[in-house]
């Protein structure tokens, strides 16, 4: 087994003697490379933002910005990593580095004050900077670089250049403002012919390397193949299974938490994978939320609607839908939509799958069916799909926010009344759940103001909400009555005169 190394700005380095959980922040900063930041050490203010080469979408490879407090550098092992530093061009010796462009235009318009955020602000910039077809974007639309909001004046959040700030959710800056950082990142243009990072995307990303690193008696393993991850599931029971490590890399820095085995499993070929079929679609446990959304492309509306909401565009980089449902969290955001979509889990495990309906697999507060040794291959969503949907997510910020209540919905309406429905919860159990007293209540009834009503009545008392820091029961009760009453307004076209008990909601935006 060849040593653990990974290359960080074009330069190779053993990870040795580092611990199995020292994250690839720590990393990095004991190597000097300190324009990488500790925050939040979870995953929340980007600070410690870099570039890491992943198979691409568009092209061979894409640079992607994860959050580098979260990632073990073991999980890196092979792989090519890009930090602030090393995106600026080094001159002669003698001469000054040449600046990149999206810190030459960070610095021009005064998006820098203190400077703490900055560099976690110039990876997450420069890896929209160098994605292909907000390249196209911007080669294509005229007044590139004014810096005055999009094409076509009518969407602040996106740029003249093409250049979408949602790459900036989960980014804090404390004293600059956004303001100056939205006109940096809409004055930047498209990378130039010989510029070495877009010139690296149409070579192949770094294959994934099997991985076998130990020391004082804690070990991170990556796995060649799914047989090979079962088979050292057998054998080490006791060993966290880890993803995009968006929930284990918390535990590690906020709870203390160490593993004496962890197994990687995030660059599993067959858990990758994401097939379209006649009745369903299979997304790999394994695939990035960033990919799924871009491979899709909006097919699956319940999904697109979700992905925007679900963190940031740093998390959903590296998070994945079997972490997500992995961890058996009661408000985790994938479980509603995914329940909705009626989809269902393949479990792997050393006797062969099995495929277990999503509404059957949580069994309590982070439990499952999942048996000891099993792993989630993939999840699979029946097609057709229904053609009214929509998620609704309810939380303290707009967006990188955990949810007080996440409700999905997916209505069959035919000739104006409701063929089938089913709905998701989150945030209002245990566990995710599905809402099939509400769904009872609208299947075979009139799409009408008074059903939606009737129903919504039913809604609120799904679950069994509680008190906690991020709302009351009362408020995700109310929550949950008023979703169904939006879903109703949003989908007719001119809505009854309101009964007075109707008058008196003031559904939610």
């Amino acid at each position: 087994m060849v040593a653990a190394r990974i290359t960080v700005n074009g330069k190779e380095a053993p990870i040795a003697p580092v611990k199995p959980h020292t994250t690839v922040l720590d990393f990095l900063r004991e190597r000097g490379l300190t324009g990488t930041k500790e925050g939040c050490a979870e995953g929340e203010c980007g600070a410690c933002s870099v570039l890491v080469a992943r198979p691409g979408v568009d092209k061979p490879t894409d640079w992607v910005a994860v959050n580098a407090c979260l990632v073990p550098v073991a999980a890196l092992d092979g792989q090519e990593v890009i930090t602030s530093e090393g995106l600026a061009t080094a001159g002669q010796p003698g001469t000054p580095s040449t600046l990149h462009p999206v810190q030459e235009e960070m610095a021009v318009r005064g998006g820098s004050q203190c400077g703490y955020c900055t560099p976690g602000f110039i990876c997450s910039m420069a890896a929209e900077y160098y994605r292909p077809d907000r390249c196209a974007a911007s080669a294509s639309a005229s007044g590139s670089g004014s810096g005055s909001g999009s094409a076509d004046g009518g969407d602040p959040e996106h740029g003249p250049n093409g250049f979408d700030l949602h790459a900036l959710s989960g980014n804090l800056c404390r004293c600059t403002g956004y303001r100056p950082i939205r006109d940096a990142a809409f004055a930047v243009g498209s990378p130039t012919e010989d510029d070495p990072l877009a010139q690296r995307r149409e070579r192949p990303a770094p294959e994934p390397v099997a991985t076998e690193y130990t020391q004082d008696d804690s070990a991170f393993l990556r796995p060649g193949n799914l047989a090979e991850a079962l088979r050292q599931l057998r054998e080490r029971p006791d060993a966290v299974v880890l993803a995009g490590s968006t929930d284990w890399g918390v535990e590690v820095n906020i709870r203390s938490r160490r593993a004496s085995c962890v197994v990687a499993i995030d660059r599993l070929p067959e858990l990758r994978e994401l097939h379209v079929a006649s009745d369903h679609i299979e997304i790999g446990a394994a695939k990035t939320l960033t990919e799924i959304e871009r491979r899709l492309d909006g097919s699956v509306p319940l999904l697109a609607g979700l992905f925007p909401q679900f963190a940031s565009r740093l998390i959903r980089n590296s998070a994945t839908l079997g972490g997500n449902l992995g961890t058996g969290s009661p408000i985790g955001d994938s479980a509603p939509v995914l329940l909705a979509l009626e989809a269902s889990v393949v479990l792997a495990g050393a006797d062969g799958e099995r495929e277990v309906p999503l509404c059957d697999y949580f069994t309590g507060y982070r439990q499952s069916v999942r048996r000891p040794g099993e792993l989630i291959r993939a999840v699979r969503i029946p097609l057709p799909l229904s053609p009214v949907a929509a998620f609704h997510k309810i939380a303290k910020r707009r967006f990188d926010d955990i949810s007080s209540v996440a409700v999905a919905f997916a209505l069959d309406i035919e000739d104006g009344t409701v063929r089938k429905a089913r709905i998701g919860l989150g945030g209002v159990s245990a566990t995710p759940i599905r809402a099939y007293a509400t769904e009872a209540a609208l299947e075979g009834r009139p799409w009408a103001a008074r059903t939606a009503l009737a129903a919504a009545r039913v809604l609120q008392a799904e679950g069994t909400p509680m008190d906690d820091h991020r709302a009351s029961a009362e408020y995700r009760s109310a929550m949950l009555r008023q979703s169904l009453l939006k879903l109703h307004a949003q989908t007719t076209e001119q809505n009854a005169a309101p009964t007075t008990e109707q008058s008196t909601e003031a559904v939610p935006s």
